[in-house]
């Protein structure tokens, strides 16, 4: 049996219409802005959003890294999730490198941030404070069981941020999985955010790289503080053009990871020992806790990878399984087949 990997979506392949445009790929040097095949990708992305301009980032990281970089100056605060992947897993970046103070709000199991917690944390003009700058939302939200921020919700931390002179970034890394739980276009989900980012390599399918989105002032910002990181690519349409791919053809296919996910939830959760709030699996995320006095978590794990099955334990037998698009439905029943024949045997 081929190796199943559900440790993320980020671990997808490119397809072969992803190779061979990669092959076919017309290039030049982006720092010039003279590559076509990442001219026309970010002129995609904009198109794709609703927004004026975008510009081509290695990676997600950099991609928020730079959005919080070009809202904000030195000293400036940002609001964000205690849950959210700029806060814990970006390396501190946001501080480090840019001088930006976080402040983080409790997240709530659907991803959310108290309305009234982020009115509560802006801070008010005062000599000892850092003003605040910008509010950070993360859709769909990966350590909140991949749920996806309706519009409603987003609109409104929008007003709040409007009515107090701020902006307001979205971490989109997943936001096609967002549209497509919620039949939305990524456009109106982000019609009221200042900028957003999303990742090409997770749903997508695409090897590498993300895209930041915003006004054109913004990008031109963006773009200066992509360069002082280290982020600008020479020929970089060569990973361009598998984006220009995956933008094209992936979202129509990311309802099949939704319903692998759904039908390996369903499964997992008949099986004595295994806890999953079904209600909680909007997207292609599932988390799980094992409850079992005859097996532990190092068990689980080492048995399951003997099978060939990969995921992640997140903490004390809470576990995470991605499905995309390198998983199809007979993985899928493999996977429940095993975890059955394991858990019967105890």
């Amino acid at each position: 049996m081929h190796p199943i990997d559900l440790r993320s979506d980020t671990v997808t392949l490119p397809t072969n219409e992803m190779l061979e445009a990669i092959s076919k790929a017309e290039l030049g040097d982006d720092v010039f802005q003279e590559d076509p095949t990442v001219n026309k990708l970010e002129h995609l992305a904009a198109k794709t959003f609703n927004k004026e301009s975008a510009i081509f980032m290695p990676s997600g990281t950099m991609a928020n890294l730079v959005a919080v970089l070009t809202h904000c100056h030195r000293g400036d605060e940002v609001i964000l999730g205690d849950q959210s992947h700029t806060f814990l897993y970006e390396a501190g970046g946001i501080s480090s490198f840019g001088g930006v103070h976080s402040r983080q709000i409790k997240n709530y199991d659907d991803g959310t941030m108290s309305l009234e917690d982020i009115k509560n944390s802006i801070r008010k003009k005062d000599v000892h404070f850092p003003p605040s700058r910008l509010v950070c939302l993360e859709n769909t939200h990966n350590r909140c069981f991949g749920m996806p921020l309706d519009i409603n919700y987003i609109n409104k931390v929008s007003e709040i941020v409007k009515n107090n002179s701020m902006m307001l970034h979205v971490d989109g890394a997943r936001i096609f999985n967002a549209a497509t739980a919620l039949n939305k276009s990524v456009a109106e989900l982000t019609s009221e955010v200042d900028s957003v980012s999303f990742c090409l390599s997770k749903g997508l399918s695409a090897p590498s790289g993300s895209l930041l989105c915003g006004k054109k002032e913004f990008i031109e910002k963006a773009r200066f503080n992509r360069k002082a990181l280290g982020g600008g690519m020479r020929q970089s349409g060569i990973l361009a053009a598998a984006g220009i791919v995956a933008l094209n053809e992936m979202p129509k296919k990311i309802i099949n990871d939704h319903q692998n996910a759904s039908i390996l939830a369903k499964g997992l959760n008949a099986i004595s020992g295994i806890s999953i709030d079904l209600e909680k699996v909007k997207t292609n995320i599932i988390y799980f806790k094992l409850d079992h006095s005859k097996i532990d978590s190092v068990t689980l794990i080492n048995s399951m990878l003997k099978k060939n099955i990969k995921f992640f334990e997140l903490g004390p037998n809470w576990f995470r399984l991605v499905t995309h698009a390198g998983i199809n439905e007979e993985d899928i029943e493999h996977v429940l087949i095993q975890f059955k024949d394991l858990f019967s045997k105890i």
